[in-house]
């Protein structure tokens, strides 16, 4: 990924935030010249500074058959996100952009083949995503030989992260005055998204203060 140095971040807590803020990734790997792609919800994991990636696939999908902790994937969390006018910023001459954050992370994911170890994965992955406001439903609730059914179905894997990048376009190549003009232009916005409010926090997070 293209990162230019003012919008680098390397913070491992903010890029884990991230991460399980937007859990819903796009999975890539390249296998004999072809590029497939598939979107999944995906759990972090942080052991001992180790951070990895557990998920499953249906079995149908022969995506996973790339799955041999040999071919390199890419996990792309797509964060917050949002048009930015020129209209916003206090300077003249300016010009449309879009600001964003997102994490890559890239490992060689493999195929767990333990029931025991993929119905912790599901575990996981419904303990994330569970809440008050869904009635916080639980894998409890399935007969064991639901659980057993569900598995033939699917493929679990694991994906330690061997390197990650994380970008944070939010107007740092911009004067404080026009970030400033950026983030306010985008809670005044009606049409600005349903990340606006995000992404203005995220710009003005990122403005310099002066002592």
């Amino acid at each position: 990924m293209y990162v230019p140095k003012h919008f680098e971040e390397t913070d491992p807590e903010v890029l884990a935030e991230l991460m399980r803020a937007f859990s819903f990734a796009l999975l890539v790997t390249a296998k004999d010249a072809s590029p497939v792609g598939t979107h999944i919800p995906l759990h972090l994991d942080i052991n001992a500074e180790q951070m990895t990636l557990l998920g499953h696939l249906a079995r149908a999908n022969d995506h996973w058959q790339h799955f041999d902790g040999e071919t390199e994937a890419l996990c792309v969390f797509q964060g917050p996100h949002a048009y930015i006018s020129p209209n916003w910023y206090e300077s003249d001459g300016m010009v449309p952009t879009w600001n964003y954050a997102t994490v890559h992370a890239y490992g060689k994911p493999r195929a767990i083949t333990d029931a025991g170890e993929a119905t912790d994965i599901l575990w996981r992955l419904v303990g994330d995503n569970e809440s008050d406001a869904t009635g916080n439903w639980s894998m409890a609730e399935l007969p064991k030989e639901k659980i057993q059914a569900q598995l033939k179905g699917i493929v679990a894997f694991e994906m330690p992260i061997e390197r990650i990048e994380g970008k944070w376009k939010m107007s740092q190549n911009r004067s404080p005055e026009d970030a400033q003009g950026a983030a306010k232009g985008l809670r005044a916005s009606t049409d600005a998204g349903l990340d606006a409010g995000a992404v203005a926090d995220a710009i003005e997070a990122r403005i310099p203060r002066a002592d």
